[in-house]
């Protein structure tokens, strides 16, 4: 992929103004010293970069502190495909997958795009599936994540041709009219998956929703962010009388490192990884591929599926083996290594190392009337505007520890507060609690993307229908934002595209 890279701007005495041109590929030119809101992951984890590549960029850190080829190294395992070759580059793919690679799913290296249909290999399809039953868990005979692809003999859990998306009209109480008369749509998935879809048995009850990846870049940054940090923010909203997901902040519940340490979550809607080295992309890059390593050698399926594949009479006959042996081999826990250690340290530099792009335009008239109608409005009491990282010194996973880029004491600008909000929505997230997701960088995203949905299954498409499905503890803000007039909204909205 094509960088653009600027890593003495960060830490030149004159700073620089945003200006984006053609000419220039998205880069700054030197002007004026910039306010620290500008630099969004602090000055070590800025780019100043408006490229459709604005996502994809390396934080100053990898470079100031020797990360460079890692970084580059560790980028192709997210951004090439998989295969189910037994030895050679990026082998391991199957028995059944996800994804075949990390990008489909974060194009652009951001969020995934609104689909009509659930196809994995159409390209941006960043979905994954929950399947649940009636009291919200995951159903037992499907991974958290169900596949819908298999190596063959095998069969997918999910046959995705028989996955419907259908995308329905909501009116809400206002009928989807502000006070001035403008009107706004706003729509919401619809999944059904019958049951001669799925490969393995399924209860009497199920049922569907989509969770959407989000941006994978400042990832890093998060990280970062002091534990303790994240426990005092919880309990200031419990003082504002906010509506949390208190268990998530009950110690008993912290998310268990492999060297016994505990973290409370900050990743996922479901806020179920601690850290990003114990997080998503290191997750990820396992059971969405089911590419086995030194510390995952077992696949990511269930005891369901191995009997089913194990009892299928065409898998036995093309496999030439009994019933018992493909059991134990699907279910061994002792499989060979297909992703080297040092391929996966590689990775997740890459992954830790991952800018966010520089804030836009803040010294535009209409971008700060903005800022004070989002600040007014009560926005910042969910979508806190900035964090400040601390010491920054990992001590989980020893495969990792020591080896990836560092954000000490950096102020950062990522408007979220990480915590778990109800937003009480109709097919409303697994549980109905969801992270509140960050902001920054999103007004990229059409650019960086080629889509700007948002919310958790990209039912929002702009940032005027985001607002208006808001419902829990941001009612009151929505209906703030409701009442502006329409030149107010829209000065909010652009105040959200420059950040």
């Amino acid at each position: 992929m094509k960088k653009l890279i600027l890593f003495s701007i960060l830490f030149s005495a004159t700073a620089l103004v945003s200006c984006d041109n053609d000419n220039n590929n998205g880069q700054t030119t030197t002007e004026t010293e910039l306010s620290e809101e500008y630099y969004s992951g602090g000055k070590l984890g800025t780019v100043f970069n408006e490229s459709p590549y604005a996502y994809e960029q390396p934080t100053p850190a990898i470079d100031e502190q020797g990360f460079t080829t890692a970084f580059v190294r560790g980028e192709s395992l997210f951004e090439k495909e998989f295969n189910s070759n037994s030895s050679g580059v990026r082998h391991g793919l199957g028995p059944v997958s996800v994804r075949s690679s990390c990008i489909t799913c974060h194009p652009g290296y951001g969020h995934g795009k609104r689909m009509d249909r659930y196809r994995a290999n159409d390209f941006g399809n960043g979905y994954l599936l929950v399947v649940i039953d009636e009291n919200d868990n995951y159903v037992s005979s499907l991974t958290g994540m169900p596949q819908v692809q298999a190596v063959a003999p095998f069969l997918p859990p999910v046959d995705e041709t028989k996955i419907n998306i259908e995308w329905k009209e909501y009116v809400d109480e206002w009928g989807n009219t502000f006070p001035d008369g403008e009107k706004y749509s706003l729509i919401y998935p619809e999944v059904t998956i019958p049951r001669n879809a799925f490969s393995v048995p399924m209860p009497d009850y199920y049922k569907v929703r989509l969770e959407a990846t989000i941006g994978v870049y400042g990832t890093g940054l998060i990280d970062a962010i002091p534990d303790d940090s994240l426990l005092a923010q919880y309990r200031y909203e419990k003082s504002l009388g906010f509506n949390l997901n208190d268990a998530k902040y009950d110690p008993a519940n912290f998310i268990k490192e492999a060297d016994g340490t505990s973290h409370p979550g900050r990743y996922t809607y479901g806020l179920t990884r601690g850290t990003l080295q114990n997080g998503p992309g290191a997750n990820a890059i396992w059971n969405i591929t089911n590419v086995t390593r030194s510390n995952r050698k077992y696949n990511y399926i269930t005891e369901a599926y191995a009997i089913a594949m194990s009892q299928n009479p065409d898998v036995q006959k093309e496999l030439g083996k009994t019933e018992k042996e493909i059991y134990d081999e699907l279910m061994s826990k002792d499989l060979p290594e297909e992703m080297s250690d040092d391929d996966y340290i590689e990775f997740m530099v890459w992954h830790r190392g991952l800018a966010v792009p520089a804030a836009r335009n803040l010294d535009d008239a209409t971008v700060q009337r903005g800022k004070e109608l989002f600040y007014n409005s009560g926005c910042t009491a969910c979508h806190r505007p900035s964090w400040t990282t601390g010491a920054d010194n990992y001590t989980g996973d020893p495969l990792v520890q020591g080896k990836l880029p560092k954000y000490p004491y950096q102020k950062i600008w990522p408007y979220t507060d990480l915590l778990q909000h109800r937003l009480e929505m109709i097919n409303n997230i697994r549980t109905g609690w969801c992270r509140t997701t960050p902001l920054w960088g999103r007004g990229l995203s059409e650019k960086c993307t080629g889509a700007g949905e948002h919310l958790h299954d990209m039912r929002a498409r702009n940032y005027n229908e985001a607002i208006m499905w808001h419902g829990g503890d941001a009612a009151r803000s929505r209906d703030i934002y409701r009442q502006l007039p329409k030149a107010d909204r829209e000065a909010l909205v652009k105040f959200l595209e420059s950040i």
